[in-house]
């Protein structure tokens, strides 16, 4: 089955690891060593390995070399991407707290002029 590109960045961003690692990222460039040792205790080290593998696919991070070491840096147009999508949801919802809340206003004015005060 062929996944469109924003499946596989949620796929990838509903996990923990994976978006502990992303936070990381953030902050810079990392050695997949580096990434890895806040999760050796909990963790082998192929697992932390699918982990990154399945940010790369998802085109969240990409890896290089420079010399023996692996630097994984983060990619940022693919999380914009999914900033963009959600935006018009963000929208969406804010219109309708909006809504809702010139509603509630309505039904607060309502509700005092019965009980015969003036707001």
């Amino acid at each position: 089955m062929i996944q469109d590109k924003l499946s596989l960045t949620f796929g990838a961003l509903a996990d923990p690891t994976r978006r502990a690692i992303l936070s990381r990222l953030s902050k810079g460039e990392a050695t997949v060593a580096d990434l890895a040792k806040p999760f050796m205790n909990d963790m082998s080290a192929p697992a932390i390995t699918k982990h990154l593998k399945v940010l790369e696919k998802a085109g969240l991070i990409s890896k290089g070399r420079e010399a023996q070491w692996r630097q994984c840096k983060l990619e940022k147009e693919s999380l914009k991407e999914v900033a963009n999508w959600m935006d018009q949801y963000r929208q969406f919802w804010e219109e309708s707290f909006d809504r809702l809340d010139l509603y509630l206003k309505s039904m607060t004015k309502k509700k005092g002029k019965k009980n015969g005060r003036k707001k």
